[in-house]
């Protein structure tokens, strides 16, 4: 029995050898708390991991200069923490998918016990029945296809549920995780380039491209592409025109 318990001792400790011996992977990760010791940056990389946002509003939000912001995302991006993308004339940014972003995320939550919907529950289930998660990661990808295949109609969650046999707040939880944002919120997502997509044809009217996807008011498809791209679809159809 101490012999066997000797060479459990030998394991942990060629075992833990061989981990500290891995110095770029430990030189990487003290890079990445090193960045975030700036209270901005810190601020703005937890911020992007809720929202999307340009430059000018995270500025205003922030208090700070264009620059100084601009300074903080460059930093981010470089780290892989955060991505861009262009949206006409403006640019995007937010956080890049992934388990390094996911870790620190976490981290923040933990320490600050800042409020992020269901992340306590949706990381704990995961890792507690990963089997289980598979079935449920599987049934969330079916139901996201369905919702893609029907942007034009009004679904509800109760509705998927019923159809997907999922109860809704598993059903909401799982595929928060594994699409990065809230169904609504990333079904709105695609009925806004949708929408974006057929104003360039002329030929439709905004009250049909608003029945195309998913609003039964042409008010309130107005007021939530506006509120998306920041044009009405007026506007963004002349903006095509230019």
């Amino acid at each position: 029995m101490e012999h066997y318990h000797k060479n459990i001792e030998y394991f942990k400790s060629d075992f833990l050898y061989k981990e500290l011996s891995k110095d770029d992977d430990f030189k990487i990760a003290a890079e990445i708390f090193s960045l975030l010791s700036d209270t901005n940056r810190l601020k703005i990389f937890w911020f992007l991991c809720h929202s999307k946002d340009c430059v000018l509003n995270i500025a205003e939000l922030m208090k700070m200069t264009n620059p100084a912001v601009s300074h903080h995302l460059k930093i981010l991006k470089e780290a892989g923490l955060i991505e861009s993308y262009r949206d006409g004339k403006e640019v995007f940014y937010t956080v890049l998918e992934g388990e390094k972003s996911k870790a620190l995320h976490g981290i923040i939550e933990k320490l600050m016990s800042l409020t992020c919907p269901d992340f306590d529950s949706k990381h704990e289930k995961i890792n507690e029945n990963s089997e289980y998660l598979d079935d449920q990661v599987n049934t969330i990808k079916k139901v996201h296809d369905y919702m893609m295949e029907n942007l034009s109609k009004r679904i509800t969650i109760e509705e998927l549920a019923k159809k997907f046999a999922m109860n809704s707040t598993t059903l909401k939880t799982v595929f928060k995780d594994v699409y990065g944002t809230s169904l609504a919120a990333h079904i709105k997502e695609h009925r806004m380039e949708k929408a974006a997509e057929l104003l360039q044809d002329l030929a439709l009217t905004i009250n049909e491209i608003s029945s195309q996807v998913g609003y039964e008011s042409q008010s309130k498809f107005s007021a939530a592409f506006k509120d998306y791209y920041e044009k009405s679809p007026v506007e963004f159809r002349k903006s095509l025109e230019k």
